[in-house]
């Protein structure tokens, strides 16, 4: 139990801090037991960057596990700052900056152009965040480009791991069945139902991914698609002492060309960070009218303002292809869903939120964790993608309501997927400017009106079955 407590109806306890409001463990809140069994098994999607650290920047095990700690410190700071949400990577944008990744060779110059991107996104968020510009600034976006870019990276999220020489042919039955078993607890109408009839349903639904990545773990090793963990006691040993030698005190500086190539991938990036933001928002309002103990404040501000400041971190420290973004879904979604059931159950938002990457960061020194689920990274990883996937290209068709600007979307999200985000974001602008811009005259004429005439696919198949 914290040292604070709350009035009914009340913003919970804190320490104001400038633009921050500080929480901290047994202090303002108390230690929740089911975040720590979660974050205890969900610790391994903090790992699962290991192997994108290795292929993109060339880094030796032992220094990508350090870069992970420093992403560890990152993933802590939101919650204590006072934002209610779990913070995670920007997922979606990792293929995307792969792709931009792809133009350098692994070692100093993909490191540094990492650099270059991850400093890039860190201004973009300091200053919309200082000026309060950020949710003004993603309006300005048509509703098709911002399809597009969602489509796109959920393609490219996708279709990553499907391609031949992908994970999916290496690991098919884990992989496929992992993958259904994950999705199907997601995203399934039918486990939907059986949550609301069913004890046994709402708990495995509390766990979000972890039962599928158990079973996608335990099958990869009863298959024989990933070797047998080779368990070791003791403390996990990052190698903090190189890893300054992989980052810009090592490397150097990004030159200004890799600035100005890292600009659209950037500016991709801080769209899906906005819309997960969004996302987020949408997960506490659903819960939040159930609980009128506690009154949650969502300050995008103060969001824009953490998300700089871990990524500045990444790009002194550590920088990351996954970048640092505002909200892992997956587990924001199982624990508002525990947190809507009442006081009892979690008596803040921020018990919840705050505990689960305590535990996840203490999790990474625990060397038999860490060993058992080293062999299986990769698996994380694809879920993870995978899941990323599936809520990118379905968020991303929510975005538009006509077939022009469906076809406009759809065809910049495959741009985007195969090409990258300069030729993405050029192809999303000119289709917009040739199919969809009208002039405002244009508008004002046909104001009220629907934006096309629908399409009936019945009546056109008789149509031409009658010539």
């Amino acid at each position: 139990m914290g040292i604070y407590r709350r009035e009914h109806g009340a913003e919970h306890p804190y320490w104001k801090f400038g633009p921050f409001k500080v929480r901290l463990p047994f202090v303002h809140y108390r230690w929740e037991w089911p975040e720590t069994i979660q974050a205890l098994i969900m610790f391994v999607i903090g790992m699962a960057m290991i192997p994108l650290l290795e292929k993109y920047l060339g880094l030796p095990y032992d220094v990508a596990l350090a870069f992970v700690v420093v992403c560890g410190v990152g993933f802590m700071l939101p919650a204590m700052l006072g934002v209610p949400m779990v913070p995670g990577w920007i997922t979606p944008a990792i293929p995307v900056v792969g792709l931009y990744l792809g133009n350098f060779e692994p070692g100093p110059d993909a490191i540094r152009a990492l650099i270059g991107l991850q400093l890039v996104v860190t201004l973009i968020f300091f200053v919309l965040g200082i000026t309060r510009l950020g949710s003004k600034l993603v309006d300005m976006f048509p509703s098709s480009i911002k399809g597009g870019i969602l489509m796109g990276a959920g393609i490219a999220a996708i279709s990553g791991e499907i391609v031949q020489g992908g994970r999916l042919a290496e690991t098919p039955i884990s992989l496929i069945i992992g993958g259904a078993v994950t999705g199907y607890i997601l995203f399934s109408l039918s486990f939907r139902d059986w949550t609301e009839k069913h004890r046994w349903a709402r708990i495995v639904a509390g766990y979000g991914m972890v039962p599928g990545s158990l079973v996608a773990m335990g099958i990869g090793w009863g298959v024989g698609e990933y070797p047998v963990p080779n368990i070791e006691f003791g403390i996990s040993t990052p190698a903090f002492d190189k890893m300054l030698d992989y980052t810009v005190f090592g490397v150097g500086l990004p030159s200004w060309e890799m600035v100005w190539m890292a600009i659209p991938t950037a500016i991709i990036a801080y769209i899906i960070a906005f819309g997960d933001i969004i996302v987020g928002q949408s997960l506490l309002k659903r819960v939040d009218h159930l609980r009128p103990d506690e009154k949650i404040e969502v300050n995008v501000d103060r969001v824009h303002l953490v998300t700089a400041i871990r990524n500045l971190l990444h790009s002194l420290l550590a920088p990351y292809p996954g970048l640092a973004g505002p909200l892992f879904t997956g587990a924001m979604a199982t624990i508002a869903e525990r947190y809507r059931y009442g006081r009892k159950a979690m008596d803040t938002i921020y018990g919840g939120v705050s505990v689960f990457w305590i535990v996840g960061f203490i999790a990474l020194f625990i060397l038999p964790l860490a060993t058992l689920f080293k062999p299986v990274l990769p698996i994380a990883l694809s879920l993870t993608l995978l899941i990323t996937g599936y809520l990118c290209i379905s968020v991303g068709v929510e975005q538009v309501d006509n077939a022009t600007s469906m076809g406009v979307a759809g065809t910049m999200g495959v741009v985007l997927s195969v090409y990258g985000a300069a030729y993405g974001l050029a192809v999303g602008v000119i289709l917009y400017l040739l199919f969809e811009k009208r002039s405002k005259s244009a508008l004002k004429e046909h104001a009220g009106e629907e934006p096309e005439e629908p399409i009936h696919i019945e009546e056109r198949a008789e149509e031409y079955g009658n010539r």
